[in-house]
């Protein structure tokens, strides 16, 4: 648990108790006064999630850099402080150390992998620190975070079970599971192996690797001899890429599902052809039919953003109109008032700036994001979301449906 020192100069806390009277009659959306209020940025700038980590960081800071020109929050402007989590557990903790130790923050924004998450969570939650994360594991909000965590991207229950959904649609009845050794691999299995057969299919087969190998032939051959018509790739670009160049060269012809951050463009075009051909694409989607998603596309300057972009928006703006509400900086003060102002009967907003200007008139708010409502329970899960499906095309990437 990180120390506080209490010890401050007469003149400090003068000058503190002034600009404490000063917000607390002002509006939550002045010009900014105060010492500006540091946030930790915690992302994948490398490793496997390191296409993803610099477009979130993006989103996030547009979103803060709109709220500092509009006047910042509680009388302060908003300043972060960024760091790589390397998609790697003992790097990201170094890190999350620094941010709460060092640089004080009282939220961090933008972890991505989930063993990196299942490590930093337990530091945030001792030092009462907010976390948002994008990851997925089922056991991490299951964590005794006592409310400071929330992400904003599906559970691994609701994916898997989405994930099933589809892959049944696609008219696959024998599918077997290659999972990289994480969190999420084992719950995955288990929850897809349940929902198949409410759809007419089934899980043959399942196996959990190692990462960091140069060749998975030996487990590609013990999935083929299941016979399966569609493999779930379940794992990270730099593994799933060997996989598939296995799979390719085992001479196997079904079908191959992963997630979106796997089966990027950029990873897509590092492949021949013929080793991606046909392979369905997954991620959670944005709500493209929200007015939040056409606020975020003019912000960052992006024509369709995606859902790591869409999250990475709503973070930034749930964590300003938290601490809008609960009149405080403090990790406590958006454990509390998260939910206040992202769900029931306030008026709907869609941006942090617009969230702000209702609460300086002391009206209640309903941020509705883009990545969805931003509704959670209560272990800090969303209720529910949409999934985009995309397939492989000659080497691009086609969209083929949201539901």
């Amino acid at each position: 648990m990180k120390s506080i020192k209490f010890s401050l100069s007469r003149r400090r806390v003068v000058q503190g108790a002034g600009a404490l009277a000063f917000t607390g009659l002002a509006p939550a959306i002045v010009r900014a006064q105060g010492q500006p209020i540091t946030l930790g940025i915690l992302t994948p700038l490398t490793g496997a999630g390191g296409a993803d980590g610099p477009r979130m960081e993006k989103a996030m800071k547009a979103v803060f850099a709109e709220v500092n020109a509009a006047g910042g929050v509680l009388g302060r402007k908003i300043e972060t402080v960024l760091e790589d989590d390397q998609t790697n557990p003992e790097a990201a903790v170094r890190a999350a150390r620094k941010l709460i130790d060092v640089n004080k923050v009282p939220a961090i924004l933008g972890t991505w992998a989930s063993a990196v998450t299942t490590a930093v969570a337990p530091l945030c939650w001792e030092s009462k620190t907010f976390l948002c994360t994008t990851s997925g594991a089922d056991s991490i909000t299951l964590l005794p975070h006592q409310g400071y965590l929330i992400r904003t991207q599906p559970n691994n229950y609701l994916q898997a079970a989405r994930h099933a959904e589809f892959i049944a649609s696609t008219g696959a009845k024998r599918v077997f599971v290659m999972s990289i050794q994480a969190p999420f691999s084992q719950p995955t299995q288990d929850r897809v192996k349940e929902v198949l057969p409410k759809h007419g299919s089934e899980m043959v087969g399942g196996l959990i690797y190692d990462k960091d190998k140069t060749t998975y032939r030996s487990e590609v051959d013990q999935a083929l001899r299941t016979k399966p018509d569609m493999i779930y790739l379940n794992g990270y670009s730099p593994d799933v890429t060997v996989v598939a160049r296995d799979l390719f060269r085992a001479g196997y012809s079904g079908g191959r599902f992963t997630q979106s951050y796997v089966m990027t463009q950029k990873v897509i075009d590092s492949l021949p052809g013929e080793v991606t051909e046909g392979m369905y694409i997954v991620q959670p989607s944005a709500d493209v039919n929200s007015p939040a998603y056409d606020l975020v596309k003019k912000l960052i300057g992006v024509a369709a953003p995606d859902s790591y972009e869409c999250a990475a928006n709503d973070w930034a703006s749930l964590v300003v109109l938290a601490m809008a509400k609960g009149g405080a900086a403090t990790g406590q003060a958006m454990r509390d008032n998260v939910r206040k102002i992202s769900q029931g009967g306030g008026a709907k907003v869609y941006s942090a700036v617009e969230g702000l200007q209702l609460l300086a008139q002391a009206k209640e708010i309903n941020y509705e994001g883009a990545s969805g409502p931003c509704d959670f329970n209560e272990i800090g899960d969303i209720l529910d979301c949409k999934f985009r499906y995309s397939r492989i095309t000659k080497a691009k990437i086609e969209f083929m449906k949201v539901f």
